[in-house]
């Protein structure tokens, strides 16, 4: 599994808005000066949240975009989802996969399957308040 640039970008502006959630909505410019992403392609990323209603975005002075919840209550799992699609480790796990024929004889299948819970289950587990919270600040070193 590896994850694009829109996955990765979406996470990163997704933090952004967080970080910066007291301040209303934000340009579309700022964001993408902040996180060093094309504005064009970010309007791509940020387009689908809005539509996805992951995010609320205005048009006009004073515009820009922001959260529609609270960053505890997004999971990176979901996000990813939404910028990448299913991130099935095999094609047989696939959503618009037909029913594999060999799944009930496959060896590898459960193998498989458990693969994908683990990697859902691990992203769903972190939220964007979770990410919020990095070590960057340099002064957490204990001896």
């Amino acid at each position: 599994m590896m994850i694009s640039t829109k996955g990765r970008y979406a996470l990163r502006v997704m933090v952004d808005l967080a970080e910066h959630q007291t301040e209303g909505y934000l340009p579309l410019k700022e964001i993408a000066e902040r996180q060093e992403i094309s504005e064009k392609y970010l309007e791509t990323i940020l387009k689908n949240l809005v539509q996805n209603r992951i995010l609320t975005g205005m048009r006009g002075k004073g515009g820009g975009y922001r959260l529609t919840r609270p960053p505890e209550r997004y999971t990176v799992g979901e996000i990813l989802r939404l910028t990448e699609g299913r991130m099935a480790p095999v094609a047989c796990l696939e959503d618009n996969t037909l029913a594999c024929p060999r799944a009930s004889r496959c060896r590898t299948f459960p193998m498989w399957q458990e693969l994908d819970k683990l990697v859902n289950d691990f992203f769903d587990g972190i939220t964007i308040a979770d990410l919020m919270v990095g070590s960057d600040s340099g002064d957490d070193y204990v001896i």
